[in-house]
């Protein structure tokens, strides 16, 4: 069932207390470490200094605990730009964070960004168990171009399957403002304008399917959202409905543009977590 979120989410955003689970994302004192530039693509001769450079994340996580989920978290910037960071409210909060670095438009093209975002999520789920995490509660999540990013990766099998892992295997696709057709970058690489919508193998739109993980959908404002996403978004939600997906909800926040929507956001990602682990 679709939300529309009033401007009271604020409120409920700044008393995430009343928003937030208190069982497994309590305030309860715990220790975490950050493990830095970790390379996600085999270091052979065929791997350019390019991809040494970009394909590199981060492995936040508990240390006094196991069995924890893990969110592998992409970076927005319109597949042009952007790195890694873990997001401050995603820390604490009894999970692992996975940021990830992938590489950019123009030095590359379509699909390699997808093809390196898949690349951290299999490094993630066969690693993850190293450092406490378990890889059966492996979600994927990101804002913008990382939300394009998740759901290429969630919707369209090939990808992961490339690494031998079913994306079926997902806990949960969770992602913000993301493009559900295909990313205007890369109808720019092919000399279409930003304003002529396609849907074809690069758009997630085209994957519709209704045995893909759990999805949450969240966007800002209509209004305030670039031009059709939260549009984009609807349509994606109501087409994984029509095709029989069990679990699927979209988000819209009103109050925020496109930029704003990820932080009120972050609550909504841990409450799905919550929910779907359990």
């Amino acid at each position: 069932m679709k939300r529309h979120w009033s401007t009271c989410l604020l409120l409920a955003f700044l008393f995430s207390s009343l928003l937030l689970p208190t069982a497994a994302y309590s305030a309860d004192p715990q220790s975490y470490a950050t493990v830095t530039d970790i390379l996600y693509r085999a270091n052979n001769d065929s791997l350019s200094d390019y991809a040494r450079e970009r394909c590199r994340l981060d492995v936040y996580h508990p240390t006094d605990k196991t069995g924890y989920p893990t969110v592998v978290w992409f970076h927005g910037g319109g597949l042009t730009g952007g790195n890694r960071s873990v997001p401050k409210a995603l820390q604490d909060k009894g999970i692992a964070v996975v940021a990830v670095n992938y590489r950019l438009s123009p030095k590359v093209t379509s699909p390699t960004y997808v093809q390196d975002a898949a690349a951290a999520v299999a490094w993630t789920i066969q690693n993850i168990s190293t450092y406490g995490g378990d890889p059966d509660k492996v979600f994927v999540s990101g804002h913008s171009a990382g939300g394009y990013l998740t759901s290429m990766v969630g919707l369209d099998k090939r990808y992961l399957a490339e690494h031998d892992i079913d994306a079926d295997r997902l806990a949960g696709l969770i992602p913000y403002s993301g493009h559900t057709i295909t990313h205007f970058t890369v109808r720019s690489e092919r000399g279409i304008d930003g304003k002529q919508p396609i849907v074809d193998e690069m758009a997630p739109l085209y994957h519709v399917r209704p045995d893909a993980p759990p999805i949450l959908l969240i966007t800002g404002n209509r209004e305030l959202e670039m031009l059709g996403r939260y549009e984009e978004n609807a349509y994606l939600w109501r087409m994984l409905k029509v095709a029989g997906h069990k679990d699927v909800e979209l988000m819209e926040l009103d109050g925020y543009n496109h930029g704003q929507m990820a932080e009120p956001a972050h609550p909504l990602l841990l409450r799905f977590i919550d929910r779907v682990v359990k």
